[in-house]
């Protein structure tokens, strides 16, 4: 049995998944990726092949480590080959993790057009056509840094947490900010897919989907492994490309 891996490294946390084709037999959550950590993974499970995409800069080096302990490793980018074709005018500028998104997407729901939002430190707001090209997307502060910014821009705003009491409208500063922050994100949500044809769906990942996706008043589809599938499905997709 050959074992692939995929590593998601977010700002915030990563992601290790090992795969048996396409299924998930390990996954692993981290909040700071170690050597001493993937050195583990990799000694104990012996992976044959390995996708690594990271918001952080240190995919090169995870994919060259990787590659030095025997594990045939390469980092996402948008020039690889990939399941879905690539409509941004810099793509060597796009980041590794909405390609993944993205390419998550496609292979979840193929011949659909889909607004794909990832919810983490920063929210992208990127949309996948019905034959599968990147058009292009937004990038905007995520909940946690909007709340952040309130209280490190201003005099008198407090610290406000996202979780708690979330009326329409606010009724004391602390539901007035959390409210802003959180009902903002979701009338950009619902913004974005008035922009697209009707029956585009809308695919929630990150932290802080679930979240959301309680104060939105449309079907959506949330996936807190988006990336991770992407990541597997351009994995394969170039094993494949070396077997034709």
């Amino acid at each position: 049995m050959e074992l692939n891996l995929t590593i998601d490294q977010g700002n915030s946390s990563a992601k290790i998944v090992l795969w048996d084709g396409q299924e998930a037999v390990e996954k692993l959550t981290v909040g700071k990726l170690t050597r001493e950590t993937l050195e583990e993974v990799v000694d104990r499970c012996r992976p044959a092949r390995a996708l690594v995409c990271s918001v952080t800069g240190n995919g090169p080096r995870m994919a060259r480590w990787l590659a030095g302990r025997g594990v045939k490793a390469r980092e996402v980018t948008a020039d690889m080959p990939l399941p879905i074709t690539i409509g941004y005018s810099t793509p060597q500028t796009l980041g590794e993790d909405r390609v993944a998104a993205a390419a998550g997407a496609w292979s979840l729901f193929p011949g659909e057009m889909s607004l794909v939002v990832d919810m983490g430190t920063a929210v992208t707001y990127d949309v996948v056509s019905e034959r599968g090209e990147y058009l292009g997307g937004n990038i905007a502060p995520g909940v946690g840094m909007r709340l952040r910014a309130l209280r490190s821009f201003t005099a008198r705003l407090p610290e406000v947490g996202g979780y708690g009491d979330t009326p329409v409208f606010g009724t004391d500063t602390v539901t007035a900010m959390r409210a802003g922050a959180i009902r903002g994100v979701v009338s950009e949500i619902a913004y974005y897919r008035s922009r697209l044809p009707q029956g585009a769906r809308v695919v929630l990942t990150g932290g802080w989907a679930d979240r959301v996706s309680q104060f939105l008043d449309f079907p959506v589809a949330v996936d807190s492994c988006l990336v991770t599938k992407g990541l597997l499905s351009i994995l394969l997709y170039n094993e494949d490309k070396t077997h034709q």
